[in-house]
Order: C-alpha cells, then sequence, then structure tokens
C-alpha cells in the first residue's frame, strides 16, 4: 500500500469513528462515510472492504492499542504498587486521549458481528484479567487489601473509562493530573499502604 492510499484509509477510518461516535453505526451508512471523506462508493471501496470492516478495525486496534500500553507500562518494575501505578496511568491517558475510540468500543459491540465480537471480548477479557492479575499479585505479598480482586479490577477499570466522557484537552485539569489523581484513587481502592 502505498504512503498516499494508507493516508487515505487512515481517513476513512477517522471520518467511520467520527459518524460512528456522533450517529450510532446502526445510522452511518458507507455513503455517509464517503460523503466525509469526498468519497462515492467504488472509489470508497477500493480503500475499505465495509462499515462493519471499519467497526472491526477501530475495535481491535482499540484492544491492541490498550494491551500493549499495560504490557509496557508493567514490563520493567517487579514492585506490585509501581506496576499498578504505571498501568493505571497508561489506562487514564489512552482513555483522555481516545475518548472517541472508547466511546464507540463501549456503545457498539452489539453491532460487530461473529467472528469480531468474541475476538474483542477475548481482547476485552484479556486487558481486564492484567489489571486483576496486578490487584491479585499485591495481595499476595501484603501490599493491597481487598476482598475481590475482580471488583477491584472492574473499579479501577471503570475509573479509567469514565474519562472518555467528561475529559477535555482544554479543561480545568490537565492530562498529568487527572493521571496522576486517578493513579492515587486506583491505590486507595486496593487498600496500598
Amino acid at each position: 500500500m502505498t504512503v498516499a492510499a494508507s493516508s487515505r484509509t487512515d481517513d476513512i477510518r477517522a471520518a467511520a469513528l467520527e459518524l460512528f461516535t456522533r450517529n450510532g453505526y446502526p445510522a452511518t451508512t458507507m455513503a455517509d462515510i464517503g460523503a466525509a471523506v469526498g468519497m462515492r462508493g467504488p472509489s470508497l471501496y477500493k480503500h475499505v472492504a465495509s462499515k462493519q470492516d471499519l467497526l472491526v478495525q477501530i475495535m481491535t486496534g482499540t484492544m491492541d492499542a490498550l494491551l500493549a500500553a499495560h504490557r509496557a507500562a508493567v514490563a520493567t518494575t517487579a514492585d506490585p504498587v509501581e506496576r499498578l501505578r504505571r498501568a493505571v496511568d497508561a489506562h487514564v491517558r489512552y482513555h483522555a486521549r481516545h475518548r472517541l475510540e472508547a466511546f464507540v468500543g463501549a456503545r457498539e459491540l452489539r453491532s460487530l458481528a461473529e467472528p469480531h465480537r468474541q475476538a474483542v471480548l477475548g481482547r476485552r477479557a484479556e486487558y481486564e484479567q492484567g489489571f486483576r492479575r496486578l490487584v491479585h499479585d499485591g495481595v499476595e505479598v501484603g501490599r493491597f487489601t481487598v476482598q475481590s480482586t475482580r471488583l477491584a479490577s472492574y473499579a479501577i477499570l471503570d475509573l479509567g473509562m469514565g474519562i472518555a466522557a467528561w475529559y477535555r484537552e482544554d479543561g480545568e485539569l490537565s492530562e498529568n493530573e487527572v493521571a496522576w489523581q486517578y493513579t492515587e484513587f486506583a491505590l486507595r481502592l486496593v487498600g496500598a499502604g
């Protein structure tokens, strides 16, 4: 794929993301997406197979990015507190920077056809398991105190995902301030010293 074709595909994906966020997946047509990037149907289909393919790219790309950020965040330390702090920081920053992807990911799972739906659900489960392992490991060595590692991991994930609904770059708090405060919230949630 040439650079121009790759750029055009990125433009199409960005337009689809914007339209899926604003109108919802079911109400968005390929003609809408084409109009947003100044292309007609036949030209559009040279770059993307279908509307479903665009949704799959958005949702799997989101989960792959979250998984990669999580792995990178926890890779360089064995300390349970620091691992959780870094994982929450990565989670918060992703949701602050990728609000549309988070919104579509939360709302449009129902619109994914199989086997793509199960593939995304598998990635989500893997991501949640990563947080659950971090909490479990901290409990095992006496650094965290929680009754349910599952509930604690869900609560931490919800903290970060909620940011996509309200955070704005030009808002009252900077991304760094939000990330720092949310990591503190998460550490308190698990009873870290």
